[in-house]
C-alpha cells in the first residue's frame, strides 16, 4: 500500500483528483453517515426523558414509537425524489429533515419550549426519522448502483454501520457532553448527522459502473476494519459495565472511535493511488497497431443506417437492438401491471406492488421486522420493569446495536457466499432468520433469568440479518431501474408490523397491567404522571403474541422460497456482466470508427490505424 510514484505537486495534484472524484471515497463517506443516522435504533436512550419530563403513559410513548418508525421506513417521497434528481438532492433534504425533527424534540424534553401535545411531539420524531430514509436513499441505493455485482457485501457493511450506530452515538456523546446530561441526547443527533451529510452532497453520485479484479478485497478491507471498530465497541461496552468511567476516559474512548470510523480512507487513498499508478503506466505505453475493417459505402439495402448493426461487435449489436426496441415498444404502464417480467428483469413500480413476491416479502417483513424492532423500541422499559439498573439497560442497547451490526453484516456476506457458491436462495435465510427471532421472544415472555442479555443479542441480530436480506431481495427479483422506490416500499411493511405490535398488543397489555397493579395497591393514577408496572407480567402475553405471528411470517416467506427458487438456481449476476461487456464493446466500436474517420480514405475497406 505505498504510495511510490509521487514525484511533484502535478502529480500530487492528479492523485488527489483521483481519490475526490474515485468510487471508494464515496463509499466511505456513506460508511460516515451510516454510523450517524441511525438514531432510529437509539429510542431506548431518550424515551425515558421523552416519558418522565412529558408524563406519558406507556401506550402514548409507543405511539410515539410507532410515528418513529412510521418516519424511518416510509421512504417513498426519497425514493421517488431520487428517481427525478441526482443524489446530492435527497441528501440535503435528508439534512434539514433531520436537523429540525431532532432539535424540536430537545426543546422539548428540555422545555424551552411549551410542553408540546402528543401529535405535535408525533410530527417531530417522525420527520427527524423520515430523514433517515433520505440519507439512506443518497448513499446506500447510489452504492448499490455502483457496485452492482458486490451488492450483497455493500448493503452488509453499509446496514451494518447502521447497527452499530447506536453504540457509536453512545462512545461520542458523553466524551462532548458529559456523563449527566442525558437530555442533550437528541441535541447531539440532530446536528451531527447533518453536517457528515451536508459535507458529502458532491461526493456521493451516480458513476460509471466498472468492475475491478479486486473489488471484493476492498470491501473486505473495509469489513475487517468495521470488525475491529466493532469489537472495540463491545469490549469498551462490557468494561464499562463493570467499572465507572469519567468524561476524560470516554473522551480517550471516542478518540479510538473517531480513528477507527476514519481508518477506511487509508484504504481509499491506497486504492486509488494504485489505480493512479495503473493509468499512468497505460499512458506512457506506445501507441498499439491494430487493422480495423469497415465498409464505409453507403449500403442501397440499408434506408435507415442509424440502426443498421452490421459493423458493431456482438456485444455492441445487443445493447443497441435493445435500445431501439424499447424505443418501439410502448405499453400503458396499467396494462402491462399484471404481466410482470421474468423475475429478475426489470419490473415496473406497479408491477412489483402487485406482483406474489412483493405480497409475501412484504407480509414475511411485516411480522419479522415488527417483532424484532417493538422488542428494541421497548428495551428500556422491559429492562425496568424486571428489575435491571439503568446502567445494564444501557447495555441492553449498546449490546443490541452491537449485534444488529453482527447480523447485517455476517448474513450479508453468508447470503452472498451461499448464492455464489451453493445456489442457496436469499429468501430461505429470511425465513431462518424468522424463526431464531422467536427464541428471544420467548426469553422476555417467560422472564428467563438474566435472559434479556440473551434476548438482546438475538433479537439485535435477526433485526440487523433482515434488513440487508430484504433489501437485496428486492433488487435481484424486480432489477435496479426502479430500486430508489422499491427499496423504500419494501420498508413500509415495519411500521405496519410495528404500529400492530408496538402500540395495539404491547402498550395496550402494559398499560393494562400497570392499572391492574395500581387497583390492586388501592391507588388511582393520577393525571400527567407516567404509567409504570413491574415484573414479568407486564411483557408476557404480547411476546407470547408476537412469536406466534413471527411463526406466521416464517410459512408466509416460504412461498417466497418457493416462487424464487429457479432463479436464484441461476447466474443472477450473468445479466449485469453482459451489459457492462457491451457497454464496453459498444465504446471500443465508436472509439475504433472514429480513428478511422480521421486516418482512413473513403474508398477504404481496410485501415490500419493507432489507438
Amino acid at each position: 500500500m505505498g504510495f511510490n510514484g509521487v514525484q511533484n505537486f502535478s502529480d500530487l495534484k492528479s492523485l488527489a483528483h483521483q481519490v475526490l472524484t474515485g468510487r471508494w471515497l464515496m463509499v466511505f463517506a456513506s460508511f460516515l453517515m451510516m454510523a450517524t443516522a441511525g438514531a432510529s435504533y437509539m429510542f431506548a436512550l431518550y424515551s425515558n426523558d421523552i416519558k418522565s419530563v412529558l408524563g406519558y403513559d406507556q401506550t402514548t410513548l409507543n405511539l410515539i414509537s410507532f410515528f418513529k418508525d412510521v418516519g424511518a421506513n416510509i421512504g417513498i417521497l426519497s425514493g421517488l425524489i431520487n428517481e427525478l434528481t441526482p443524489p446530492w438532492v435527497v441528501l440535503f433534504v435528508g439534512g434539514l429533515l433531520n436537523f429540525f425533527g431532532y432539535f424540536m424534540i430537545w426543546l422539548s424534553v428540555t422545555q424551552k419550549i411549551p410542553k408540546p401535545q402528543v401529535w405535535q411531539l408525533c410530527l417531530y420524531i417522525a420527520i427527524g426519522a423520515n430523514s433517515h430514509t433520505f440519507i439512506n436513499t443518497g448513499a446506500l441505493v447510489t452504492c448499490v448502483k455502483n457496485f452492482p455485482n458486490s451488492r450483497g457485501v455493500l448493503l452488509g457493511l453499509l446496514q451494518g454501520y447502521i447497527g452499530i450506530s447506536a453504540a457509536v452515538i453512545s462512545q461520542l456523546y458523553p466524551a462532548f457532553y458529559g456523563l449527566n446530561d442525558t437530555k442533550s441526547f437528541t441535541l447531539f443527533v440532530s446536528w451531527l448527522p447533518t453536517v457528515l451529510c451536508f459535507s458529502s452532497l458532491r461526493t456521493i453520485r451516480i458513476m460509471k459502473v466498472t468492475q475491478h479484479k479486486n473489488e471484493r478485497k476492498v470491501l473486505y478491507k473495509f469489513l475487517y476494519i468495521s470488525l475491529a471498530l466493532t469489537l472495540y465497541l463491545l469490549t469498551i461496552i462490557i468494561v464499562a459495565h463493570n467499572v465507572t468511567f469519567n468524561q476524560g476516559q470516554y473522551g480517550g474512548s471516542a478518540a479510538v472511535v473517531i480513528l477507527l470510523l476514519f481508518l477506511p480512507l487509508y484504504v481509499v487513498v491506497a486504492e486509488e493511488h494504485g489505480l493512479w499508478k495503473s493509468k499512468r503506466i497505460s499512458a506512457s505505453l506506445p501507441p498499439s497497431v491494430s487493422v480495423i475493417t469497415h465498409n464505409f459505402l453507403p449500403s442501397p439495402a440499408s434506408p435507415t443506417p442509424s440502426m443498421d448493426f452490421s459493423t458493431s461487435s456482438p456485444a455492441a449489436r445487443m445493447i443497441l437492438q435493445k435500445k431501439v426496441s424499447e424505443k418501439r415498444t410502448v405499453i400503458s404502464c396499467w396494462d402491462s401491471t399484471f404481466k410482470p417480467p421474468e423475475i429478475g428483469d426489470d419490473y415496473t413500480i406497479l408491477q412489483a406492488l402487485f406482483s406474489v413476491e412483493m405480497l409475501s416479502l412484504f407480509l414475511s417483513t411485516m411480522c419479522g421486522l415488527g417483532g424484532t424492532i417493538t422488542m428494541i423500541d421497548n428495551l428500556g422499559q422491559i429492562g425496568t420493569s424486571l428489575g435491571y439498573s439503568s446502567q445494564s439497560i444501557t447495555t441492553f442497547v449498546s449490546l443490541t446495536s452491537i449485534w444488529v451490526y453482527f447480523g447485517q453484516v455476517t448474513i450479508g456476506i453468508l447470503s452472498e457466499v451461499f448464492i455464489t457458491k451453493y445456489k442457496i436462495p436469499r429468501p430461505l435465510m429470511l425465513t431462518l432468520t424468522l424463526l431464531f427471532s422467536c427464541i428471544g421472544y420467548l426469553l422476555i415472555a417467560f422472564n428467563v433469568k438474566h435472559g434479556l442479555y440473551a434476548a438482546s443479542i438475538i433479537t439485535g441480530f435477526c433485526c440487523g440479518a433482515q434488513w440487508p436480506l430484504i433489501f437485496s431481495i428486492i433488487s435481484e427479483v424486480f432489477g435496479l431501474k426502479h430500486y430508489s422506490t422499491l427499496y423504500n416500499f419494501g420498508s413500509v411493511a415495519s411500521p405496519v408490523g410495528l404500529y400492530l405490535f408496538n402500540v395495539k398488543v404491547t402498550g395496550y397489555l402494559y398499560d393494562k397491567e400497570a392499572m391492574k397493579q395500581l387497583e390492586a395497591l388501592g391507588l388511582k393514577r393520577e393525571v400527567g404522571k407516567e404509567l409504570i408496572c413491574n415484573g414479568g407480567e407486564c411483557y408476557k402475553l404480547s411476546f407470547i403474541i408476537i412469536t406466534a405471528v413471527s411463526l406466521f411470517g416464517t410459512l408466509v416467506s416460504l412461498v417466497l422460497v418457493w416462487r424464487t427458487r429457479k432463479f436464484y438456481k441461476s447466474d443472477i449476476y450473468s445479466k449485469f456482466r453482459e451489459d457492462q461487456e457491451a457497454m464496453k464493446a459498444a465504446e471500443n466500436d465508436r472509439a475504433a470508427a472514429a480513428a478511422t474517420n480521421k486516418v482512413g480514405p473513403p474508398s477504404s475497406e481496410a485501415v490500419v490505424v493507432t489507438a
